[in-house]
């Protein structure tokens, strides 16, 4: 009898080799920079009409459904986008092109980035402003307190 699975984590290392493979592909096929240590959602979208201008940096998280742009056709315009490192970009958020993300910054989910965003800052709304700044971020845009958050609901029984 085959065993059960018990939780979608048994998968995390077959995960892991398809979403290196995408990013081996994004970089060697596409041109593409993309730091080695981005962590990139499946259905993640990355611009391939000019895949040259899309730039993410180390320890980066694209979260679900997430469209970085790098090309406007009605104006003609094709720019660079960059994400810096430390960067937490939010689920079917959307980065238009030429908006630059400083490092360790976090954009909301369903955010719509239409300016550039200074580094340690919280951007979330449509068009997205700045929530907050000056705030701290580790690898993946995650905060310093985030271990000690899902510990503590794990002892409540809440996780």
């Amino acid at each position: 009898m085959a065993p059960r699975l018990t939780s979608i984590n048994q998968f995390k290392g077959l995960r892991r080799r398809v979403v290196d493979a995408r990013k081996w592909w994004l970089r060697s096929v596409w041109g593409m920079d993309i730091a080695d240590s981005v962590e990139l959602s499946m259905s993640a979208k990355l611009d391939r009409n000019f895949p040259r201008g899309v730039h993410i940096g180390a320890h980066s998280y694209v979260a679900f459904e997430a469209r970085i742009l790098c090309h406007d056709r009605t104006r003609g315009l094709y720019l660079h986008t960059r994400i810096g490192e430390n960067c937490f970009i939010g689920g079917r958020s959307l980065i238009l092109p030429g908006v630059e993300i400083g490092d360790g910054c976090v954009v909301g989910a369903g955010a719509i980035v239409t300016k550039s965003v200074p580094a340690g800052s919280i951007v979330a709304g449509n068009p997205a402003t700045i929530v907050r700044t000056d705030i701290e971020v580790g690898p993946y845009g995650r905060f310093p307190d985030a271990d000690a958050n899902t510990l503590r609901l794990k002892a409540e029984g809440k996780f």
